[in-house]
């Protein structure tokens, strides 16, 4: 799909690439895939191991864009007008009157999130009808078109008219009307919600390859291989800045440029799709780029991911877009042999600490007892094979769990919880499913370690405990980062060890 060329032939020097990447890796980002496009060609392309260009990716909120796109094509195919009132396309949806506001709320004003306002958390609603929640499950509305505020429950009703009114699965409906043409998206999937509608404001699944295909096919003005697949006027509507975003005085890169059709505006006369955790496709069709990338910025809890984001795109534009040339550069082995050599093995990212702690010989093997705690632990061990990693084992309301760790490295393995959702969102499994995952453990001082635990799957997570130990007594305090799950990971528990 993208051929590849070095940086310089970009028009940059690989110099600036490689400060990039060691910038963001330096501050904090917990990478999984970056890609960066200029003039539809590849010049750098990196994925952070276990990571790689078949893994499939959780694009969360991503996905809003491309139900937008569904919708501009069923208007171009005289389905809809984005003027139409939405409580108009779903008479089964709602169970006798709804609010004058949410009567009034068109397609347009639910494209732009100038909404009436959303409705309760679906998650633990009690609903499985994601869009008959949406037309009754709220306190209050406001007129639409009155402000912006995000609201992703409307983004699902988007998804949900776009199946209604193609007929067809929503991945299913894209992937006949452009990505089987593009020949993009091929292994891509999307799961649904409890109800089976396609979860089509945040689950779709794809690779980072496909992500830059979608951004390309926007920057190329609706065009793939000479022919139109997307209504041009549309995208130059839904890329553009049609609301203004801003609600409070804090900026954060893409949260105050404005906003399209389920499309953010990005620094320098650009757009951008965005998903949670930084699952992100920049688009600046000024310089003819592209940066895309995957990642899981979820934490820390008290901050979020906008810190990291700031750091990141601020970091995009300092070293890549502002010194992106107008030609190609002279060949340079050398700067870009030095490159590559320092992004030839790229791994996820974890906290460490220092090599070894007295702390690991006075605990390997010894049983706690746990006070009765919120988490619901009974008991747990730390079992050390050597200084490089060892097993936690526990006991909690499920029975008794293993998690494999390494000490200042990851150890890939699956995380031992039961009945997280799968397929369907907020829809406990029973089939014994769980969630592959990356742990690591780090010493903090002579008395201290964390446990850190990240969810790489179908959802995206992170789960962290600190233990402090005393003697024969020990406390620890967890907290979690992630959608709807790992509840039962955050809290705090004391104990003491068993004679």
């Amino acid at each position: 799909m993208f051929e590849k060329i070095t940086p310089e032939e970009a028009g940059i020097s690989s110099a600036y690439v490689k400060k990039f990447i060691k910038k963001i890796e330096a501050r904090g980002a917990i990478m999984h895939s970056l890609l960066l496009v200029r003039h539809g060609k590849i010049f750098a392309e990196h994925y952070w191991a276990p990571f790689t260009a078949d893994s499939l990716q959780r694009m969360y909120s991503q996905t809003k864009s491309y139900t937008a796109m569904a919708l501009g094509l069923l208007r171009s195919e005289g389905k809809l007008s984005f003027n139409d009132k939405i409580s108009d396309h779903f008479p089964e949806k709602i169970n006798g009157e709804i609010p004058e506001h949410l009567k009034n709320l068109t397609v347009e004003d639910m494209l732009k999130m100038s909404t009436a306002g959303g409705p309760t958390k679906w998650f633990d609603c009690g609903n499985p009808d994601r869009t008959n929640h949406y037309f009754h499950g709220r306190e209050y509305t406001h007129a639409p078109d009155t402000y912006w505020k995000y609201d992703s429950a409307g983004s699902q009703v988007l998804a949900n008219l776009a199946e209604k009114l193609s007929g067809m699965k929503l991945l299913d409906y894209l992937k006949s009307k452009l990505f089987n043409k593009m020949g993009t998206f091929q292994s891509a999937r999307m799961l649904m919600c409890a109800n089976g509608d396609a979860w089509g404001d945040s689950a779709l699944l794809c690779t980072t390859r496909d992500m830059a295909s979608g951004g390309q096919l926007l920057m190329q003005g609706g065009k793939w291989n000479g022919e139109q697949l997307l209504d041009a006027d549309f995208i130059k509507v839904a890329t553009s800045k049609l609301v203004n975003n801003r609600t409070n005085w804090t900026r954060h890169c893409l949260d105050a440029e404005g906003y399209g059709y389920q499309i953010w505006r990005a620094p320098g006369n650009g757009f951008a799709f965005v998903g949670m955790g930084d699952q992100l496709t920049i688009c600046l069709p000024d310089k003819d780029f592209m940066f895309v990338c995957t990642a899981d910025h979820q934490a820390p809890a008290d901050a979020g991911e906008k810190p990291v984001r700031t750091m990141l795109i601020n970091a995009l534009y300092d070293f890549i877009v502002d010194n992106l040339g107008d030609k190609p550069l002279p060949e340079d082995k050398s700067a870009y042999a030095d490159y590559t050599a320092a992004c030839a093995k790229l791994e996820l990212a974890c906290i460490k600490g220092e090599e070894d702690s007295p702390l690991r010989e006075k605990i390997n093997g010894v049983t706690y007892e746990c006070e009765s705690n919120v988490m619901g632990w009974t008991r747990f061990r730390f079992d050390f094979n050597d200084e490089r990693g060892g097993e936690l084992h526990y006991t909690n309301a499920q029975g008794d769990k293993v998690i494999p760790f390494g000490v200042n490295h990851n150890v890939y393995g699956y995380f031992p919880e039961l009945g997280y959702s799968n397929e369907y969102g907020s829809v406990p499994t029973t089939d014994g499913f769980m969630y592959k995952d990356a742990v690591n453990l780090a010493w903090l001082d002579d008395n201290k370690l964390i446990l850190e635990i990240k969810i790489i799957d179908t959802y995206l997570g992170t789960a962290s405990g600190v233990f402090g130990f005393n003697g024969d007594y020990m406390a620890a305090h967890f907290e979690k980062a992630a959608e709807a799950f790992l509840n039962e990971y955050q809290g705090e528990f004391c104990g003491k060890a068993v004679k």
